[in-house]
């Protein structure tokens, strides 16, 4: 109860504007990470579904990078975060150092991917509590199971919040282009550059929001004092898209975040968000399929899936 309320109160003191799509049913958020997870992974069984996306008072594996217990909060690449840029006169950040932010959020993703497929190793012949559903996300020892969801919820973790977090699927408001009205992309559905089975190019004009904690204009504010025309940089409080309604079936409704209420921007990177997080498990199958073979690829698959895990293996011998 201790660590839960000690949790709770890092949470507070670090605000929602500190988070991603909400881990949580408090500050503003209604758990929409879970709920974007939940809508993807349909083949999930109960259980093992309540370990990947999680469930009221637990963060599970795709909310693990926001629970205060770990040390990911502030972490931008986990976040896709300080991405930011503007093309004005002398802008704090250059848009190489932008890109370079938002490259270092997609290798972490690959890198998270990566670890869930090696770690996959321990469900090829399970022993011990390779099995278990214990599943703790908190950086302490735990079966193969839990290991493998928690890589896989990092990598889930931070390809949702690409899309909460910038321009891809945005439609800026009308009006003057500026650090509270960036442009946005206006893509509609999953980002190429984020499918590790395609060499992309970084996409012209991508940008997240600048985030260093809070309160924010302690970290994205700049004054005239270092020639920059404008008060604000691009914060993460004007380009995130972080909370809102998200239905059992993924519909998205009742944006709480200013740029999410513009042009439907909220319900466009919910559906987006839902697409990649479909496609980042299928991809996960195929790779599992290729680097342990069909038969025993087959069975890692259901172990992940299944609320009984050991059925997956047949009867005993």
């Amino acid at each position: 109860m201790r660590v839960w309320l000690r949790s709770l109160f890092c949470i507070v003191a670090f605000s929602s504007t500190a988070l991603a799509f909400g881990t949580i049913s408090l500050l503003g958020q209604d758990r929409e990470h879970e709920r974007i997870t939940r809508a993807a992974l349909t083949e999930f069984e109960p259980a093992s579904l309540d370990l990947i996306a999680g469930k009221s008072g637990t963060f599970g594996g795709v909310g693990a990078p926001d629970d205060p217990r770990r040390d990911f909060i502030s972490r931008p690449e986990a976040h896709c975060d300080g991405g930011d840029f503007l093309s004005v006169n002398k802008y704090p950040q250059s848009q190489a150092s932008a890109r370079q932010a938002l490259e270092a959020c997609r290798v972490w993703l690959f890198r998270e991917l990566n670890d869930a497929i090696t770690a996959a190793a321990g469900l090829v012949s399970p022993s011990g509590d390779a099995l278990a559903m214990n599943c703790k996300f908190d950086g302490k020892k735990a079966g193969a199971k839990c290991v493998v969801l928690e890589h896989f919820g990092f990598a889930l973790h931070a390809s949702q919040d690409f899309y909460s977090h910038s321009n891809w699927t945005d439609r800026a408001d009308a009006g003057k282009i500026r650090a509270e009205n960036p442009r946005g992309l206006s893509r509609s559905g999953r980002s190429p550059w984020l499918d590790p089975r395609l060499p992309v190019a970084f996409p012209d004009g991508l940008i997240s929001g600048c985030f260093g904690g809070v309160p924010e204009s302690a970290y994205c504010n700049y004054g005239s004092a270092v020639g920059f025309l404008g008060k604000n940089r691009v914060k993460h409080a004007f380009l995130n898209k972080d909370t809102g309604t998200i239905a059992a079936s993924g519909t998205a409704s009742r944006a709480r975040t200013a740029r999410g209420k513009v042009n439907e921007n909220f319900g466009r990177a919910v559906a987006a968000a839902i697409d990649d997080t479909q496609d980042k498990w299928t991809y996960f199958k195929a790779q599992v399929a290729k680097v342990y073979g069909a038969e025993a690829g087959g069975r890692i698959v259901c172990a992940l899936r299944s609320d009984a895990p050991q059925t997956c293996y047949g009867p005993p011998n």
